[in-house]
């Protein structure tokens, strides 16, 4: 991002921060406030003066922006698939009996339970896994798990593509909504910054993001629940598919409900046309029996 700004003119200057939602690493995130412990700290220095943007991962930015701050600007979409990232077992079919897989994503954890149950993998445990990509790579090395699950776009932006043993086709896992995808956020009054970051905006990934996150925002837009969407353009058609999971194990022991699924299309040239697009599919969601969650109290 720096040097998208720089080679436009623009002097940056970084201004180093560690989030919450970096500090807390003992419980999941659904646990402790969301996705939110990763911008207040940034929304916080926009406010105070001591920043004019921040750059987030999508898939981190809580559905709705508090009054006075704005999205100026979505970069293009990175890879937004999930990644298997192993030393031993070149895919989740090749894990040892017993073995323990780590993520800090109830998504995937959701996803990943489905399809090892489609395997008949019910040895397989799933456990949480916090912390910045360094901390969760070493954690993997130092043997804590056989294999982990992170975002393929985080691992290339810090090239680091080669610990990438296998990606997820998207039937595979279905991303998180936003995945992949960077946003710019500012406070809404910095008209000046809306025009400066203009060139860099790609409106064809800021309209998929906005149907994505819209299925969140219409589901509640949580991160305690387990909640896939993702969406693709074919020809000038926006194709948008989203999955739904329960993430509390049936009190007889038997397996986790089945997947609830949705989708839908149709031509978008506007962010509310997308946005309804995502409002759309998030019904069909709920009329399936996916429960929305509950607000926070």
């Amino acid at each position: 991002m720096q040097q998208l700004l720089e080679a436009r003119g623009h002097r940056v200057q970084l201004l180093g921060m560690t989030t919450r939602g970096d500090q807390i690493l003992d419980r999941t995130l659904s646990k402790v406030g969301g996705k939110g412990l990763f911008v207040k700290e940034l929304e916080a220095a926009l406010e105070d003066g001591r920043a004019d943007l921040a750059v987030h991962s999508l898939k981190d930015v809580p559905m709705q922006l508090p009054d006075g701050f704005a999205l100026a600007c979505v970069i293009e979409r990175e890879d937004p698939r999930d990644a298997w990232v192993s030393a031993q077992c070149a895919n989740p079919a090749a894990l040892p009996q017993g073995a323990v897989v780590g993520t800090s994503s109830l998504r995937r954890m959701v996803l990943l339970r489905d399809m090892l149950d489609q395997m008949g993998r019910h040895d397989v445990r799933i456990e949480p896994l916090r912390g910045n990509l360094d901390t969760r790579l070493r954690k993997l090395d130092d043997g804590a798990y056989d294999a982990i699950i992170l975002a393929a776009a985080g691992l290339k932006r810090l090239e680091l593509a080669s610990r990438i043993r296998h990606s997820f086709t998207i039937q595979e896992m279905l991303p998180a909504a936003g995945q992949g995808a960077l946003g710019i956020e500012i406070l809404s009054n910095r008209h000046d910054l809306v025009e400066a970051l203009a060139p860099l905006s790609h409106v064809p990934t800021w309209h998929v993001v906005a149907a994505e996150r819209a299925v969140s925002r219409a589901m509640g837009g949580s991160c305690s629940m387990p909640l896939a969407a993702h969406a693709v353009w074919q020809a000038d058609q926006l194709h948008l598919q989203a999955v739904w999971g329960d993430a509390e194990p049936a009190s007889d022991g038997a397996s986790a409900a089945a997947l609830v699924r949705a989708m839908g299309q149709e031509p978008v040239t506007t962010l509310a046309q997308a946005e309804q697009l995502g409002e759309r599919v998030a019904q069909q969601l709920r009329d399936g029996g996916a429960r929305a969650a509950l607000p926070v109290p």
